[in-house]
């Protein structure tokens, strides 16, 4: 009886025209193309079948999504006897929310370009009809819950952002982490009644102090004939377990618990739960990339990665756009190298930094050794000609050589931001532990190592070739031979061997706008 019901129904002429571009209208569409697979016959009549998607639904929590998205309340309730009678409506809800399910696990929840209108990364190509019949085939064959677990990005770093999410729930169920709240300044050697809270939390978050030795006194004597740590004194133990911890979350790693390291310490569970559901998300947009290798630059993690079959195979530290000059989150193909490149200063940049400085005197173009060009015949222009209060039609370019912005090697991509990857003379900023602070391009801290990676041409293009190349002191134009894909990325987490997760300070607020989506049912 319920196959002839779903067979009526199904043939019935279709009234979704108006929204066609909505979800609802996909999922119906999709259902319908669910059961002509299925020649009309119904899915959910075994309560194998029925448990399975149920133990399916609530699966999807370990990935970070809410299973009442799903109707797993509403199913369950439908279903609880042990033998509920036929009903249509129950059984299109339980393949609507399977689909639904599936799709999110496929290519994400939310669809990046509403919330970043310029995301122009490739989506997960789904093929639709495969899916269905994937879905038929393991209702019937009972592996439904294999199916769904297959169903999510197979990428390592899923898999470790899952586990990670794992264990924070683990810590959440057994009553989280507790708050050291404010206070002065916590720092070897101190007595403090907060230095048992702050052990405590370092201990459940994976840094584990340890015994270890008690700070020296005031007369530098030290102490003697104590076997556990002082529940409130500050020891050496407890300063490297917090040099840890500073260290993976990118704070200065000075052992001392100050107003910026205690922020972090005291970010509830949950927070930090949010923090790797919104992760979970932007790996379901992003790790299904197909490409063999590709440069993968984490905007805030400070760090740019080779890989090679889905392997990392070298990386090094980079500085990113300040809060108000984002780097942006972009996929581009890296396609040509510039050795001893000139600078040709971006339109904001010109506005914003240079142009003040030349309305107090032009000597700044001396001294930076810049030109004046005619932005359509690139013609030199005498800079004494400008109206400076208002300059039209012109282009401001450093000559290549010392104190070049770029410095000795910009690596180009094509994208709409005139931003790009390049060598700077601004070094002994990498050693900080936060660096957002260029102008929208990615300074790399050893880009020959790069570009000899890129070139993948050791009889052409020799690290001794690169820099005897350099020495010369022109401007070289080389065309990597094989575009290399370029993913400019955010991920404000990270996860290590243990399960133990870490986090970065989310410098450009991006992931309350995802977390805020993520929450809408």
């Amino acid at each position: 009886m319920l196959a002839i019901l779903l067979t009526c129904i199904l043939l019935l002429p279709a009234s979704v025209s108006a929204t066609t571009d909505s979800e609802q209208a996909r999922l119906d569409v999709a259902v319908a193309s669910f059961y002509e697979l299925r020649k009309h016959a119904p899915a959910w009549t075994d309560s194998d079948r029925r448990q399975a998607l149920l133990d399916a639904l609530a699966e999807v929590e370990r990935d970070g999504l809410d299973p009442d998205d799903y109707h797993l309340s509403s199913l369950r309730q439908h279903w609880s006897t042990a033998s509920p009678p036929p009903d249509i409506d129950t059984e299109r809800l339980a393949t609507r929310a399977a689909i639904r399910a599936l799709s999110h696990l496929l290519g994400g929840k939310l669809d990046p370009r509403q919330i970043n209108p310029d995301w122009n990364f490739q989506a997960r190509q789904i093929d639709t009809d495969r899916e269905l019949r994937g879905l038929s085939d393991a209702i019937d064959q009972n592996r439904l819950l294999d199916h769904f677990a297959g169903s999510h990005p197979a990428h390592p770093f899923y898999h470790r952002l899952k586990a990670g999410l794992h264990w924070l729930r683990r810590i959440e169920r057994s009553g989280g982490w507790p708050s050291i709240g404010p206070g002065p300044t916590l720092r070897l050697g101190q007595r403090d009644p907060r230095v048992g809270l702050l052990r405590r939390r370092l201990s459940i978050g994976g840094y584990q102090p340890g015994p270890g030795q008690p700070a020296p006194d005031e007369s530098g004597l030290g102490q003697s004939g104590l076997d556990q740590p002082d529940p409130e004194l500050f020891d050496q133990a407890l300063e490297e377990a917090v040099k840890h911890f500073q260290r993976e979350h990118r704070l200065t790693a000075d052992g001392a618990v100050g107003n910026t390291t205690l922020a972090e310490l005291d970010r509830p569970i949950e927070a930090r739960i949010d923090q790797m559901r919104v992760n979970l998300e932007r790996a379901r947009w992003l790790l299904h990339e197909t490409s063999r290798e590709f440069l993968l630059v984490d905007i805030a993690g400070f760090k740019a990665s080779y890989f090679v079959d889905g392997e990392p195979v070298w990386h090094t530290r980079i500085q990113v756009g300040q809060p108000f000059r984002k780097t942006p989150e972009y996929r581009s193909l890296i396609t040509h190298i510039d050795l001893n490149p000139t600078w040709t200063v971006p339109p904001t940049i010109f506005r914003k930094d240079i142009l003040p400085k030349l309305r107090r005197g032009l000597g700044y173009l001396d001294q930076q050794r810049m030109q004046v060009l005619d932005a359509h015949t690139g013609q030199r222009l005498d800079p004494t000609a400008i109206d400076w209060s208002d300059p039209r039609g012109i282009l401001i370019r450093q000559d290549a050589g010392p104190g070049n912005a770029l410095g000795r090697v910009a690596i180009r991509f094509a994208n709409p931001y005139a931003i790009y990857l390049h060598d700077t003379p601004h070094s002994a900023i990498f050693s900080r532990d936060e660096r957002a602070v260029s102008s929208g391009c990615i300074r790399v801290e050893h880009p020959l190592d790069l570009v000899e990676r890129l070139l993948a041409d050791p009889e052409h293009w020799s690290r001794e070739r690169i820099e005897a190349a350099i020495a010369q002191g022109h401007s070289t134009r080389i065309h990597v031979p094989r575009a290399v894909t370029l993913l400019l990325a955010y991920w404000s987490v990270d996860v290590h061997a243990d399960d133990r997760v870490s986090f970065r300070r989310d410098i450009y607020a991006r992931d309350a706008i995802i977390l805020n989506a993520l929450n809408q049912r």
